[in-house]
């Protein structure tokens, strides 16, 4: 029997309000139960997940809160959280507070650390800043893995005293969620970095670019901006919302939106961090990029760098969705291998079938089979074997799965999604769609398999943006890995 004097814990995070927490929460309070919503663990197919003392049950239904009280309700028990196994393999340093703090509580923040980072920046100056993210290794966690502290650089050297720090919280890619879950229950985590990144290069004004699929996201980092306003000036920060555009996480279309225009892709040289926002040096980050900063403040880059393999250091927050029995967000240090990620901590396939395939990097990712599943979570092991790491959102697929339709609907996507400005893009997706749709109807299989192959090449390396660029990877993957469901015979 649970104590009345007891707390409850129950996530306010979108996942769990779609879930039903809200009437989890409100049978606990109709009960006589203190209630205090907090952010997300991060066990989604947990969700609603009730913590009482450290002890979860989940997932809760509001009908199952008086078995809980009466300590019956044993078919929900989960244990002690923090020793469940998905959470105790986690090496959890930008989800440390997951589970743990009310979002939207200055003291919540302040009694976990919050804020050190920031206070450690101002002491030490903008030069040894820049240092400090140089020597952690960090990479840009959106998908390119470019080097923060190299564009930081580059920023704080640029030209005239007007400069932005851009956060891009355009999560668009499948599976991919910890963005949101950042913003939604750790937002000052997020703001801190961006304040540290500003006071390093010189900005004093920063923008969260935010889709309008987010709404608890955007109301959240509102309450935040409003809440700790006084504590990073003279940083000022406003959020922007996007329309949803998938093409707006390419960096230069999301500026051209930030600016009122259609977001389209820039062409470059000039590179957004000598000409960004308004012509302005501008530090693009994404969000989990910019909220690894404060953690390696008050750590230190060694301290960092120390996790991870080769020239992917930190930890990175996976995402494990799509057909997959325990789907959620893990954070781990790079190089634990795929097959340890879907089928160790994944648990395998939700129907319990075979895993066919999974995509890694959102639905431009490449489909990789499970005989490359000792390939190591490592930007160059996966650019080694034609993949992507992008946003470390892994989608399962079972053996239901029909991989010429997967193929063709990454040609779609591309052409629904094509902000038009360059042909490969605009044209080549069209007509890779026509192409399939005669492979798959049998129709001179080699001569048009021969056809993609050339025209994945030419998306590939004539594309303006990754959006063309990246199509040929899920395309190619299938026809290279299955080539049975495209009519040719296997290797």
């Amino acid at each position: 029997m649970i104590d009345k004097n007891s707390v409850i814990c129950i996530s306010d995070d979108a996942a769990a309000l779609a879930c039903g927490a809200d009437d989890v929460a409100a049978a606990f309070e109709k009960a006589g139960f203190a209630v205090k919503r907090v952010s997300s663990w991060g066990m989604q197919w947990l969700e609603p997940m009730v913590d009482t003392g450290g002890i979860g049950y989940g997932p809760v239904a509001a009908d199952d809160v008086a078995e809980i009280i009466a300590g019956k309700a044993d078919r929900l028990y989960i244990g002690p959280i923090e020793e469940h196994p998905f959470i105790a393999r986690q090496q959890r340093l930008t989800f440390a507070r997951a589970g743990k703090t009310r979002p939207l509580s200055l003291s919540d923040y302040e009694a976990s650390g919050g804020w050190a980072g920031l206070i450690k920046a101002k002491q030490i100056g903008p030069d040894a800043i820049i240092e400090m993210l140089i020597d952690s290794g960090l990479r840009g966690r959106g998908g390119a893995g470019f080097p923060a502290g190299i564009k930081w650089r580059t920023v704080a050297g640029g030209d005239g005293p007007q400069k932005y720090i851009v956060c891009n919280a355009d999560e668009g890619d499948s599976a991919t969620f910890a963005d949101r879950m950042v913003m939604e229950g750790d937002p000052f985590m997020l703001i801190e970095g961006m304040a540290i990144a500003g006071h390093a290069v010189g900005a004093d004004k920063g923008f969260v670019y935010l889709r309008s699929e987010y709404p608890h996201a955007i109301v959240k980092m509102n309450a935040a901006i409003k809440a700790c306003a006084h504590l990073i000036a003279p940083f000022v920060m406003e959020v922007r919302v996007g329309a949803g555009a998938y093409v707006c996480g390419e960096e230069t279309s999301l500026l051209n939106s930030l600016e009122g225009k259609r977001g389209e892709v820039r062409a470059k040289p000039p590179l957004p961090a000598l000409e960004g926002l308004f012509g302005k040096p501008t530090v693009v980050n994404n969000v989990l990029t910019l909220a690894a900063v404060p953690w390696i403040m008050t750590q230190g880059g060694a301290a960092y760098a120390a996790y991870g393999m080769g020239r992917s250091k930190g930890t990175m927050p996976v995402q494990l969705a799509g057909n997959i029995k325990n789907g959620g967000l893990f954070e781990i240090a790079f190089g634990m291998t795929l097959g340890e990620l879907v089928n160790d901590i994944g648990g395998g396939t939700a129907s319990g079938r075979p895993v066919k395939a999974v995509q890694v990097g959102g639905p431009l990712g490449a489909y990789i089979a499970p005989d490359q599943f000792d390939l190591p979570f490592d930007y160059e092991a996966f650019t080694e074997a034609n993949a992507l790491i992008g946003h470390a959102g892994i989608t399962v697929f079972d053996d239901s799965a029909d991989m010429a339709a997967m193929a063709r609907f990454a040609m779609e996507f591309c052409a629904v999604e094509s902000c038009g400005k360059c042909t490969p893009c605009r044209l080549g997706s069209t007509r890779g769609m026509e192409t399939l749709d005669r492979i798959i109807a049998g129709e001179n299989i080699a001569e048009n398999i021969e056809l993609i192959r050339d025209l994945s090449e030419m998306m590939k390396y004539g594309s303006l943006c990754a959006l063309g660029g990246f199509t040929p990877y899920p395309v190619m993957s299938a026809i290279n890995h299955w080539p049975e469901e495209f009519g040719m015979p296997k290797p």
